[in-house]
């Protein structure tokens, strides 16, 4: 399976991690003793099931390191922009493609066994969109203090996972909707909001359950979908406030020392 390294986004002045950047990629802020995305990329390198990498956001100069074969491709905007173009750069090089593993640069925490997993369990059916749920307890355990944002459901209180498996023929259809969960995806209502007034009710009154919730929200999207509980909470613990950022140094130097 090939990868797409969303790596596009670039803090403005104002928000919560503009003095770390300073005008420059977050995907290059050092952690460590490497750029952020270099830790993804070492992941994506030593995975037994990444083919090619397409790295949107970032170019050459960026001077990354990857031991697969790897495309770099400027920033198209927006989140979406970036996830469509980075998909079809994948079906250019090889239509017969079916999914694509799309991972965030802010994810530094996982590994190689942590990417192998979320593709072995995604080739077990054939759904169009994997989505990578954490639970709590497993995130709260892995990193206490993290702050994430959670979702209450009637089964399970949960997180989203920033490296998810999707088809190639799924992302073409529905943009508008797409554009604005991506806007939203910070917001759990406001995405439940778009996907219509009855899921976001059954969501605030926690009356509904993982399963239920993804057949609503994938119909609406006129594709199929699977939650995947996830028991690696790095695929959630993404680098958007200067706790997290700091979280993620006193980590990773532990574990690289």
């Amino acid at each position: 399976m090939d990868a797409v390294v969303i790596a596009g986004g670039t803090p403005l002045d104002g928000e919560p991690l503009f003095p770390y950047t300073l005008g420059k990629p977050k995907a290059l802020l050092n952690i460590a003793g490497k750029p952020m995305v270099q830790w993804v990329l070492d992941a994506l390198s030593g995975s037994k099931q990444v083919e090619r990498v397409v790295m949107i956001g970032l170019d050459e100069n960026a001077a990354l390191t990857c031991s697969k074969p790897i495309s770099f491709f400027p920033s198209q905007g927006g989140m979406l922009e970036n996830i469509v173009t980075g998909i079809k750069k994948v079906a250019d090089e090889d239509p017969a493609k079916g999914h694509v593993l799309l991972v965030s640069s802010d994810i530094p925490g996982i590994t190689a066994e942590i990417v192998d997993w979320v593709i072995n369990n995604t080739n077990t059916t054939d759904h169009e969109l994997y989505y990578h749920l954490i639970p709590k307890a497993v995130m709260e355990k892995r990193y206490p203090g993290s702050k994430r944002t959670y979702t209450k459901l009637k089964d399970a209180v949960v997180c989203g996972g920033d490296m998810n498996v999707v088809a190639v023929r799924a992302i073409y259809g529905n943009l508008d909707i797409w554009e604005k969960l991506i806007a939203s995806r910070k917001n759990p209502l406001k995405q439940a909001a778009i996907l219509g007034f009855y899921t976001l009710l059954l969501i605030a009154l926690r009356a509904i359950t993982v399963d239920k919730a993804v057949n609503k929200i994938t119909g609406r999207l006129h594709m199929t979908g699977r939650a995947v509980f996830s028991p690696y909470a790095e695929i959630g613990m993404d680098v958007d406030k200067p706790h997290q950022l700091e979280l993620m140094r006193e980590d990773l130097n532990k574990a690289s020392s």
